[in-house]
């Protein structure tokens, strides 16, 4: 019988407690093979690898469960490799996902951070002009005041300015011119410039042309009478000069 074979195998041989078990697992293939029962075949290898002085082959049972055992492990494994792979490409996608979000808060904020230098230096401008510009209507109204004293100078004639005859008009028109000077120093130290654009080219933005004259001597569209002097303040045009121009030919 196989049972025989195997004993008078390991006898003969006197083999080793590694021949001895390769012999009993190889008793079990053969059982299993030939559908003998599984427990008394194992019982009689354990008695083989005894005798032989070689550890004892495993149960069927405790293979088996071993063999399952192991295909567990290699499955969870697997499952696990999968579970990480998937957690790994999660967190990529949140990572991205914040980048984005991170770059789109970034960009607000640097919009905002415009947005509020451009309102400073706005609010600043807005200061500045308010300041300069704060005394323009009450200098435009003393506009006239000037043009007052620049026609009561002009009005007393020459002859009479040097005259000893008449010593109260000297007096009064040194009062007049004096006053007329004064006023004009207040207004260039509070940045109100009086132009006199007498034969300067007709400029629309500071000049009110009024008529037009012909003069042989000077070119066409030069200023050639003054009516009016203009005032500018802070380079802002209070008023433009009253003139008249050369005609063309």
């Amino acid at each position: 019988s196989l049972r025989r074979r195997v004993r008078l195998s390991c006898e003969r041989s006197h083999s080793t407690a590694a021949t001895s078990t390769t012999a009993a697992m190889l008793l079990l293939r053969r059982s299993m093979l030939a559908r003998s029962p599984p427990a008394t075949t194992f019982l009689y290898a354990r008695t083989v690898c005894s005798k032989a002085g070689a550890p004892p082959p495993e149960e069927p049972a405790a293979a088996a469960a071993a063999a399952e055992a192991g295909t567990a492990e290699s499955k969870d494994a697997a499952d696990g490799s999968d579970g990480h792979e998937a957690k790994m490409a999660e967190l990529t996608e949140k990572v991205e996902s914040l980048t984005e979000e991170l770059a789109g808060k970034h960009d607000q904020m640097l919009r905002a951070l415009a947005e509020a230098e451009n309102a400073r230096r706005r609010a600043a401008l807005d200061i500045e002009s308010a300041h300069k510009f704060a005394v323009g209507k009450f200098a435009k109204d003393l506009l006239d005041v000037a043009d007052n004293l620049a026609r009561a100078e002009a009005a007393v004639p020459e002859e009479l300015r040097t005259s000893e005859d008449h010593p109260a008009l000297q007096g009064l028109l040194e009062g007049v011119v004096m006053t007329d000077k004064v006023l004009h120093k207040a207004f260039e130290r509070n940045g109100l410039v009086r132009l006199n654009p007498l034969g300067d080219k007709f400029d629309p933005n500071v000049h009110d042309a009024l008529f037009e004259m012909p003069d042989p001597d000077k070119e066409p569209g030069t200023v050639a009478h003054v009516a009016s002097p203009g005032y500018v303040l802070h380079e802002r045009v209070l008023r433009a000069a009253g003139v008249g121009i050369v005609a063309k030919r």
